[in-house]
């Protein structure tokens, strides 16, 4: 038996005291790996060769050098690098077994699930030059210690759940080049001690609260190339000391509630590639002296308060890719120079105060793939070379004052995937020939002024998914008969555009079959429903002149959700089948000739009652109740309704009847009492005489004015003469 040195033999006993083993391993190394996997939760197995085979000789090598993710030196002697990265791995570290390591090079913990605090014992690794935590949940502040790290050359922290303040041992780490602590939740400022980290090439410290002033003493940085520390919420400007970074290549200072002027001494960086600013209250104006960095490649302006105009001098930035200046305040027309940019592929200026018209050459000389002006005041034509260099995704310009026709190189752009002009003042025919279009998707061309109807080939951009053509109210024409045959339309809008005839039918749908749309060399998944026509969410064809009825295939749209086909000349019942849709939110047939009753179930109750307005011959909730009840059939509706009417002409007819009669009784009435010489009209208050006692004294006609004047006052004004009574 091999006798084991005494200094072997006491780490041996050590090891075994400390992580209660309860076989005597062969090296302090490989037992304190397996005490490590006994804290890890390894729910995939990653690390299943992490183990001992029995049987197996001592030896002077670390068993534990073929494991997974362990590395030693050439002799197996010591372990220099331990990488458990990616290895689905959790649990909370204690960091006991570290101590174990002191040769270890690189410590790469990254893109797993570790969490509670990092352990200090991290911090006993003296020799390590990499250290990687990222994408991990470890929290709580980060610990103190840092400092002992003298030979670390990379830290990354990133993404991660740490609070507190930012280390500040990192600052005596003279070989430092990379710290990164983005993606946390630190708070509190930078500290200015950053700035003497003299080896630092990369800084990331954004995506957590910090705030303050950002430090000038990280202009101190003489070997920096990558900075990164938007995201955040300071206070003050961009320090002008920054334009001494010399080697600087990217900064990144977005989101950070900056505010104040772009410093000019920026234009000193002139090894700079990408510019981000966006989002924050700079204001002023764009420095013309940006345009000395002839290395930018990327500048992002955007969401600013920047005002003025865009510097005539951009013109000699010829290796800029991205130019973003949307959402500011600018004005004033863009320079004609800009067109001539050779790599320009990004241009966004939006939501500006831009007149005038785009370069006229704009597309001509660079490979445009993303173009959006919109929201400005612009006027003119679409430049005609816009998408010469045939590789032009997005083109939006919507909301400006763009007048004339459709560019004819636009008919030939077949890379196009995204295409937005309403609002605007085009007028013409829509001259695009949608059969180039095999990866067009969205087309809004709303709100202009566009004639000649909706062209027939538009069934042949199968990716199509969004089509608005609305309140163009000259177009006119008929909806084409393959219009609903589009695979992927979700949403079809043509309101408000004089169309008329009648919805087409979905016949067209059941044609394109899965071959046919393998055919057109589309890439992408293929969905079930290709063959079926039946991604279709919204149709919107309100205000025109349709005629016809409600085609019944749209009750069997199965994701339809709103339908509104009002103030048209639509004929007809709303076919019951509606009321099975699932999908369906609102039906919206106002203003037509709609007859019949509306479905009974309970979606169309919860329906406003506006959408079935305007059709007299519509009933049904939510409108008023319809005749029919209770399962009476319609020939009983017909019977009852015409049993009504004769009784009502009975009833009249016994009314006038029965007038005549009694005005007939009633003359003869009058006739019959004419014949005394008198009428007798009672009064109440009179005196109490009777008749006897007013013709006692006289009989006879001769005596009637007699008898009259000797009538006392009171009687002499209710007896009168036949002949006074009827004057």
């Amino acid at each position: 038996m091999e006798i084991l040195h005494p200094t072997n033999l006491f780490s041996l006993v050590m090891v075994s005291l400390l992580f209660m083993v309860p076989i005597l391993a062969f090296d302090p190394v490989t037992d304190a790996l397996l005490s490590l996997k006994s804290e890890l939760l390894d729910g995939s197995g990653s690390l299943s060769d992490w183990l001992l085979p029995d049987g197996i000789q001592r030896s002077a090598q670390i068993y534990a050098c073929s494991w997974t993710g362990v590395k030693c030196s050439e002799n197996s002697s010591t372990i220099i690098g331990l990488d458990l990265s990616m290895k689905n791995l959790g649990g909370s570290l204690s960091g006991k077994q570290f101590s174990f390591f002191p040769d270890l090079l690189e410590l790469n913990l990254s893109h797993n699930s570790f969490s509670n605090q990092l352990p200090t014992g991290i911090f006993n690794l003296t020799s390590l030059r990499l250290l990687d935590i990222s994408r991990n949940n470890f929290s709580g502040r980060f610990p103190s210690g840092i400092s002992s790290l003298q030979n670390l050359v990379v830290l990354d922290a990133f993404s991660n759940s740490f609070s507190g303040p930012l280390a500040a041992g990192v600052s005596e780490l003279e070989f430092l080049r990379v710290v990164n602590f983005a993606g946390s939740f630190f708070s509190g400022e930078i500290p200015s001690e950053y700035g003497s980290l003299k080896s630092l090439e990369f800084i990331h410290l954004a995506g957590n609260f910090l705030s303050g002033g950002v430090p000038p003493e990280l202009g101190k940085l003489q070997n920096l190339r990558h900075m990164e520390i938007g995201y955040n919420s300071y206070e003050g400007g961009i320090p002008w000391e920054f334009g001494n970074m010399s080697e600087l290549q990217y900064l990144d200072i977005a989101d950070a509630n900056l505010s104040g002027t772009i410093p000019k001494e920026l234009s000193n960086l002139t090894n700079l590639e990408s510019l981000f600013l966006f989002k924050n209250q700079l204001t002023g104006k764009i420095p013309p002296d940006l345009s000395k960095i002839s290395s930018l490649k990327s500048l992002d302006l955007s969401d600013n308060l920047l005002s003025g105009p865009i510097p005539d001098s951009f013109s000699e930035l010829r290796n800029l890719r991205l130019l973003s200046l949307m959402y500011n305040d600018l004005s004033g027309s863009v320079p004609e120079g800009i067109a001539q940019l050779p790599n320009l592929d990004t241009l966004l200026i939006w939501n500006n105060y831009f007149t005038g018209s785009l370069p006229s050459d704009l597309g001509r000389y660079s490979k445009l793939i993303h173009v959006d002006a919109s929201t400005n005041y612009f006027v003119g034509s679409i430049p005609p070379d816009i998408c010469y260099g045939g590789e032009l995704l997005k083109l939006i310009l919507f909301s400006n004052n763009f007048t004339g026709g459709l560019s004819p190189s636009l008919s030939n752009c077949s890379s196009l995937v995204r295409l937005r002009l309403e609002d605007n003042l085009f007028s013409g025919e829509i001259s695009l020939q949608f059969g180039q279009f095999r990866t067009m998707s969205y087309v809004d061309l709303s709100r202009n002024r566009f004639t000649g109807g909706i062209p027939t080939d538009i069934h042949q951009a199968l990716k199509l998914e969004y089509l608005n053509l609305s309140d163009n109210p000259f177009l006119g024409g008929v909806i084409p008969v393959k219009a609903w045959s589009l695979p992927l339309l979700q949403n079809f809008s043509a309101s408000s555009c004089g169309i008329s005839g009648n919805l087409p039918s979905f016949e067209d749908c059941k044609s394109l079959s899965v071959a046919e749309f393998r055919m057109n060399n589309l890439s992408g998944n293929i969905p079930e429903s290709v063959s079926h026509c039946k991604q279709l969410l919204r149709i919107d064809l309100a205000d025109n002149n349709l005629t016809g009825s409600i085609p019944v295939e749209f009750t069997s749209l199965p994701v339809i959700s709103v339908i509104d086909l009002s103030h048209n000349s639509l004929t007809g019942p709303i076919p019951v089948e509606f009321g099975t849709s699932q999908s369906l939110e609102l039906l919206n047939v106002s203003y037509n000739d709609i007859s019949g009753s509306i479905p009974t179930q309970s979606k169309f109750k919860s329906m406003n009652t506006s959408a079935f307005l305007g059709n007299p011959k519509l009933c049904g909730e939510p409108l008023r109740r319809c005749n029919r009840e209770n399962g009476i059939s319609n020939g009983l509706q017909v019977g009852s309704r015409r049993a009504q009417k004769v009784a009502w002409i009975l009833i009249i007819c016994a009314v006038v009847v029965l007038f005549i009669m009694a005005a007939v009784f009633g003359i003869l009435y009058f006739k019959k009492r004419s014949k005394g010489p008198w009428k007798m009209v009672a009064f109440d208050g009179l005196p109490r005489f009777t008749a006897k006692d007013v013709l006692k004294s006289f009989s006879g006609d001769e005596a009637e004015d007699e008898a009259v004047h000797t009538l006392p006052d009171s009687i002499r004004k209710v007896v009168l003469p036949r002949e006074s009574r009827f004057q």
